[in-house]
């Protein structure tokens, strides 16, 4: 009975609901497959697109019996973008590079047609110079150099066995690039009809959304409730901005200055910033201090700005407007580069010659190719990782059709019908943020991979020895960022704060000629690029470097408008004398002097007070302004 009873009072087993554990695994795969199950309009076009212009590239390239026509496809996804400039952009300096990179390799032919050590040393040095001086230029300018460096590797290695075909190599290289990029131009123009006015409207809706974010965060700052977050997603929001404008400006046609204009509007919106920011702290300090006496200032700003997205609207063929914005990288950034890369093509070389591996020349070409797509990369090491797995899925789908389809296609339709679906999924993966690090290396190198031509196919061997090569290439650039001088974003954050706190001290020379506008826009682009890559850095350290770079940005635009004011004639000569010996000290010792330099700004302080010309005092207003927007900044260090 005992034994009954407890019997009884055993809970019942409750069993899982499969059917609830089915329909959520269902549920997350559906949302992570979003992008191919539910595309957007605009994606699938891209997409499309872009797969029937890589299609018709490798059909023109069969069609004249071109030797490897599997290149002139990954010309075509190299340079297709979702925008018409983007693609513009890069098919141009992609074009340039490609001149440039097969001349030299058929000169390393030349030159060294029979030292295989002065030849692979000359090349490793070639390409280190190149990802070396491509971290100093921005987007596609340092693709073309980056290009110039593996083309001429790509030449160079493919006329190894051969070296007096090496001119009708170089000849080949050179027809892929141009056939793939005049295919992506001509079905670009049928897939995006009324290119002008809609990158007007493009090029306004960004310029607006900037004021309108801009606006918002003066606000925030004059009301005194803002924070260090929505500080950096505001300059994020400008840094994008300007990145983007040049190609907009591409597609409103030549003989236009829409570019300028919108960089100088940008330019006046990170003043606002910096100048909102400012009086934030003078508030903190003085309570009795009022940031919206200084509404009209803003407001001022604003029209500015106004004005020139306007402008840059209705630029046309007789405007003379011109603005450039100074852009500098760390030099040891690009030593780093060139190093990695040179060593990188000496080791590929060594891996050929001990082991005599025959799909050697082709490692070398991966291997050199893989460093100019990753080398501009704000962080390889990240960027590595997906490109792999994009590359092993290539690899996947190539061997599929190398051995299961294109043996039973027998036409051009055929042909075209069976690459479009791995194509257009690859297109469709591209226009999505968590699977465009796969599709980077799928994309190009599928075609590639398959290796299709007229006359013959590639058996079991020679697949397997190009995917091998292929896939082991990128493992070895991987592992050679990894293990020869490694990206660190912590050592990347200390080393960027040195070298501001370095540009702050030398604003105040007197031959220094940034100005405002670089020195913001050089600032807020720089700590974007680097909060970009800190996903792994703490948010409290983050918060930190943020605070401190911002305030960095801040003080270095009042040591400019001293350095102005030190040069302003109008100025009494007392005033100018004490500018210049703050300057120097200023130069020497850094917002340190800010302590022992107190007589200096009293001096200016009664000065102003003295004067009664509206024009010195209103000079003298700002040089005041400024001293005390730094210390109030200084304090807060």
């Amino acid at each position: 009975m005992h034994r009954a009873e407890q019997h009884e009072r055993v809970p019942p087993k409750h069993y899982p609901d499969v059917k609830a554990i089915v329909h959520t695994v269902l549920h997350e795969w559906r949302v992570k497959l979003k992008w191919l199950l539910e595309p957007s309009a605009s994606d699938f076009a891209f997409a499309l697109r872009s797969s029937l212009a890589a299609i018709l590239a490798l059909l023109i390239a069969m069609w004249m019996e071109l030797g490897s026509p599997q290149w002139a496809p990954l010309s075509v996804w190299v340079v297709a973008q979702s925008s018409r400039g983007e693609s513009m952009s890069k098919a141009r300096w992609r074009i340039a590079g490609t001149m440039v990179g097969c001349c030299f390799g058929v000169g390393l032919i030349g030159f060294f047609p029979q030292e295989t050590i002065l030849f692979f040393a000359a090349l490793a040095i070639w390409i280190g110079l190149c990802c070396g001086f491509a971290t100093f230029f921005q987007g596609y300018r340092a693709y073309g150099l980056v290009l110039t460096g593996f083309t001429s590797a790509i030449v160079a290695t493919g006329a190894i066995s051969e070296p007096d075909h090496a001119f009708d190599v170089a000849i080949a290289r050179g027809t892929y690039i141009i056939l793939g990029v005049i295919c992506e131009a001509t079905l670009a123009l049928v897939f995006m009809p009324s290119l002008r006015s809609n990158a007007r409207k493009n090029l306004k809706e960004k310029l607006d959304t900037a004021m309108v974010v801009t606006s918002a965060q003066v606000s925030d700052f004059l009301s005194g409730h803002t924070t260090i977050k929505k500080q950096a997603e505001t300059l994020t929001t400008l840094v994008n901005a300007n990145a983007r404008v040049e190609f907009d400006a591409l597609e409103m046609g030549p003989h236009t200055r829409a570019a300028d204009h919108a960089r100088a509007a940008l330019s006046v919106m990170l003043i606002m910033l910096a100048r909102a920011r400012g009086l934030f702290f003078l508030a903190q300090k003085d309570k009795s201090f009022a940031p919206g006496a200084f509404s009209t200032l803003f407001e001022s700003d604003r029209k500015k700005a106004m004005s020139q997205i306007e402008a840059s609207l209705l630029s046309g063929r007789k405007d003379n407007f011109h603005f450039r914005l100074l852009t500098r990288r760390h030099s040891k950034e690009a030593i780093e580069n060139g190093i990695r890369a040179a060593a990188g093509i000496i080791g590929a070389w060594l891996v050929w010659e001990i082991t005599a591996w025959p799909a050697g020349p082709a490692f070398i070409s991966f291997v050199a190719l893989c460093y100019g797509l990753i080398a501009t990369r704000d962080n390889p090491i990240l960027a590595s990782a997906p490109f792999f797995r994009g590359a092993v899925w290539c690899a996947a789908v190539a061997w599929l059709y190398v051995f299961l389809v294109i043996p039973r296609i027998t036409s051009p339709e055929l042909l075209v019908f069976a690459l479009l679906l791995p194509m257009t999924i690859g297109g469709l993966a591209a226009r999505h943020a968590s699977t465009a690090g796969y599709a980077f290396s799928f994309n190009m190198f599928l075609v590639v991979l398959m290796g299709p031509s007229n006359t013959e196919r590639y058996d079991e061997q020679s697949f397997l020895n190009g995917a091998l090569a292929f896939l082991v290439a990128i493992l070895f650039v991987g592992w050679t960022y990894r293990t020869i001088l490694p990206f660190q974003i912590d050592s990347r954050m200390r080393r960027i704060s040195a070298w501001r706190a370095q540009c702050l001290k030398n604003l105040a020379q007197m031959n220094n000629h940034v100005n405002a506008e670089d020195w913001l826009s050089d600032s807020a682009e720089s700590l974007v690029r680097t909060l970009r890559n800190a996903q792994t850095v703490p948010d409290a350290l983050k918060l930190v470097y943020m605070q401190d770079q911002l305030k960095v940005m801040n003080l270095g635009m009042s040591i400019i408008a001293l350095r102005t004011a030190q040069q302003d004639e109008f100025l009494p000569q007392r005033i100018r004398r004490g500018l210049q010996l703050f300057l120097r000290r200023w130069e020497k010792k850094g917002p340190v002097v800010l302590e022992y330099n107190r007589l200096i700004i009293a001096s200016a302080a009664r000065q102003l007070a003295r004067t009664q010309q509206p024009e010195i005092r209103h000079r003298l207003e700002q040089v005041d302004a400024s001293f005390k927007t730094m210390l109030a900044e200084y304090k807060s260090l």
